[in-house]
């Protein structure tokens, strides 16, 4: 039984077709990951759905006023005894490390503290509160569901422990440093432990890796 001959113009045709589905992937196709990024890129950049947020100066906070920014994101609560206080000071290093690299605040980054705590962490603490660390930082507040929404979005977990006494508790929750990139993905996280010459790192070979640089 003799096989059958594709016609050469349909040969042709055929591995056109096959080198430019060649080209398209190497066009398309992500460039390979830093090493020093592995574990700190997420697998997929998914996009935040929209939410609605209040701000420590009382104003509205949603997914729109991430976009042309890098946003370092970090879950936490006013009345926290460790974690919150430490990472907020890396952030304040890493924001001055920054300051330090390009002469002046940059305009294309902000750091956001999202409580989970909002029956105790009104807008006016979270004001006092933040801008302690630096008074660059927002802080961010809502009713509990919109806030268990957002945190499921990161991934980003919290859980309420008993009371010690009348209205006095901790809050075990997700210690990592979330990076949501200026189309509004999320794009990163950094867990612990947190050095800020270590993130200022990623976070510019992270820039670099978005060609946003």
């Amino acid at each position: 039984m003799t096989s059958k001959k594709l016609p050469i113009g349909t040969a042709v045709i055929f591995g056109f077709f096959l080198l430019v589905m060649a080209a398209t992937y190497m066009l398309t196709k992500p460039p390979e990951r830093p090493a020093e990024l592995k574990g700190v890129l997420r697998p997929d950049f998914r996009l935040l759905q929209p939410f609605k947020l209040t701000d420590h100066n009382n104003q509205l906070f949603d997914e729109k006023r991430l976009l042309g920014k890098w946003n370092f994101v970090f879950f936490g609560y006013t009345s926290c005894p460790d974690v919150c206080p430490a990472t907020l000071y890396v952030l304040s290093a890493v924001h001055g490390l920054l300051v330090d690299e390009t002469g002046g605040t940059p305009d294309d980054m902000q750091v956001i503290f999202i409580s989970v705590d909002p029956a105790r962490d009104s807008t006016e603490k979270l004001a006092d509160y933040v801008t302690y660390f630096n008074k660059d930082f927002i802080g961010m507040t809502a009713d509990k569901t919109e806030i268990d929404k957002l945190a499921r979005q990161f991934g980003a977990g919290y859980i309420f422990e008993e009371e010690s006494s009348a209205g006095v508790y901790n809050v075990a929750h997700t210690s990592a440093i979330f990076l949501v990139d200026p189309y509004g993905r999320l794009a990163a996280s950094f867990s612990q432990p947190h050095q800020p010459a270590t993130i200022v790192s990623q976070y510019k070979k992270i820039r670099t890796y978005f060609s946003w640089d």
